[in-house]
């Protein structure tokens, strides 16, 4: 089973101070963040796009180049690249280029987007929210597929025999599908065979089964062998020696973030009630001691058959040291413990 780690760049106000880290601060820490993961033995880092204040990664294909000057195994993935609002084209050859910089170990992982500043910023009406990024999604898959395309679509130029270089080091690269919860976009991966990554940041994940077994009916019924193509599963959470202390640590910051994003969507404040409860047994938050966070990936595996498991620890504004030891802890304690099984 794959272990990994993904990140936004992440820099709301600090909870305690209320400073702010700087963007090229935040994108420094998270270099060092990558090359950790690679020490202690981790598989993928992704990094996601973003175009506001409170993330510093807007360009993921430039961070990831940088980490891979700096790595040479980990595989370096988007977490994700909103393909509604991207180019097809420009976003393969970003990604081909990566591969080609690290020797193979570039990744696509494309979706919707849960956020909607791209939109305009890019010139795009959200009333084609759903249609650009499935029109979007099948012209990149003939880019990835075909030397040269011959394609047309209402939201881009068509392309006439039009060949896109450069060509990637793998053959294909892989492509994943970012999946929130909506079955409409499991279906579309499936029937495409196409693997995914569920956003699990909220809920019971036994709800996610639903999901993890249309998947799997959607490549079977398409054509496709589903033991070879994986479904993941990205949640919040954190890793230290005390699970009290890792609580009390990580509520402030993951409170902050989480409200700020509820005031924009119309929820509540993150209260601690609420917390403790995503961090028992059952809840969404991968988070405690090296034990319970291990428990908790196991049990994701056994319910909904995932292959790979990608924990997304600075939600918040934590400081970078805490973060930099949950890294540590992930790959050294809690990665011999999933994989022992």
């Amino acid at each position: 089973m794959e272990l990994g780690i993904t990140t936004f760049a992440e820099t709301y106000p600090d909870p305690l101070s209320g400073e702010k880290v700087s963007h090229g601060e935040r994108l420094r820490q998270v270099l060092d963040e990558i090359v950790l993961a690679e020490e202690v033995g981790l598989d993928v880092f992704g990094v996601g796009e973003h175009h506001r204040p409170d993330f510093a990664a807007s360009s993921p294909a430039v961070v990831l180049a940088a980490a891979a000057g700096r790595t040479h195994r980990i595989r370096l993935s988007p977490a994700v690249i909103i393909l509604s609002s991207a180019d097809p084209v420009r976003t393969f050859q970003d990604f081909a280029t990566l591969d080609l910089v690290s020797s193979g170990r570039a990744e696509l992982l494309v979706g919707r987007g849960s956020f909607i500043e791209s939109f305009p910023l890019f010139g795009y009406s959200l009333a084609d929210y759903d249609e650009l990024f499935s029109e979007k999604l099948d012209l990149l898959l003939a880019i990835r597929d075909n030397q040269r395309v011959t394609w047309s679509g209402k939201h881009r130029p068509a392309l006439d025999d039009q060949a896109i270089y450069p060509r990637p080091q793998q053959d294909p690269l892989p492509v994943w599908v970012g999946v929130g919860g909506t079955p409409e976009s499991i279906v579309r991966a499936g029937t495409r065979g196409l693997p995914v990554a569920l956003a699990i940041i909220g809920g019971n994940p036994d709800r996610f089964t639903f999901f993890a077994d249309l998947h799997r009916r959607m490549l079977v019924e398409s054509g496709f062998d589903p033991a070879n193509v994986p479904l993941a599963v990205h949640a919040h959470g954190y890793i230290g020696d005390d699970p009290d202390q890792v609580a009390d640590e990580y509520y402030p910051s993951y409170a902050v973030a989480m409200s700020t994003i509820g005031r924009e969507r119309g929820w509540g404040p993150m209260t601690r009630q609420q917390f403790d409860m995503m961090r028992a047994p059952a809840g969404s938050l991968v988070i405690g001691d090296v034990e319970a966070v291990a428990a908790k990936i196991i049990r994701m595996r056994e319910i909904l058959g995932i292959q790979r498991f990608m924990l997304h620890i600075s939600v918040g504004t934590l400081p970078h040291d805490k973060v930099m030891r949950a890294i540590e802890l992930f790959g050294t304690k809690v990665a011999p413990i999933v994989n022992a099984l």
